[in-house]
């Protein structure tokens, strides 16, 4: 049996393995908080956000994320791959997402501002009208992605070979553009 918990707001709380399970919470916030050591089983947050918390290497195989707001959030090495896909609805805003794995979800409309991408798994991902603002994506991999309309004007470092992407109708600045060259050892100059 679940708990529900509505409306709560935690501070500069450390959560350790097992202590949010089988919770659901709903518009609740939580600042300064370190989930680094959870191991998540059937969690779900509804309209929740995060500011300035830790999730670096949490297992969170088992949770449900609707409408979630990560903000200056460390969220390196978690494989969000596992959450639960119904209304998987989340945004990042200056975000350290470093080597996350974000493989065959459904990103559609999500928000990265702001943030640190290095080597994050989008493999076979839904990244119709995702907006990467702002963000460092060196060595991101997005092989079998459907970046349809993808804005990546304002990111660099990254590397997409569009011949293993659906980037139809995406957005890309001109100084960056080269990273869609990598492949063919094409050197573009100013």
């Amino acid at each position: 049996m679940s708990n529900y918990v509505p409306d709560a707001k935690y501070q500069h709380l450390t959560y350790a393995t097992d202590d949010l399970n089988f919770t659901d919470f709903e518009r609740c916030h939580f600042s300064h908080c370190d989930f680094s050591g959870c191991t998540f089983l059937a969690v779900t947050f509804i309209d929740c956000s995060f500011t300035d918390c830790v999730f670096d290497g949490a297992k969170i195989n088992y949770v449900a994320l609707r409408t979630a707001a990560f903000i200056r959030c460390q969220i390196r090495e978690v494989n969000f791959s596992m959450c639960d896909k119904l209304i998987f609805e989340i945004s990042f805003d200056q975000c350290i997402l470093d080597f996350s794995k974000f493989y065959t979800l459904r990103l559609k409309q999500t928000s990265f501002v702001d943030c640190s991408l290095i080597a994050v798994d989008f493999m076979a991902a839904n990244l119709t009208e995702a907006v990467f603002d702002r963000c460092d994506l060196y060595r991101a991999e997005f092989a079998n992605a459907i970046a349809y309309k993808a804005d990546f004007r304002t990111s660099h470092n990254y590397t997409i070979d569009p011949k293993k992407t659906i980037i139809k109708k995406a957005q890309f600045s001109l100084q960056q553009a080269k990273g869609l060259l990598f492949k063919h050892e094409i050197r573009v100059s100013d």
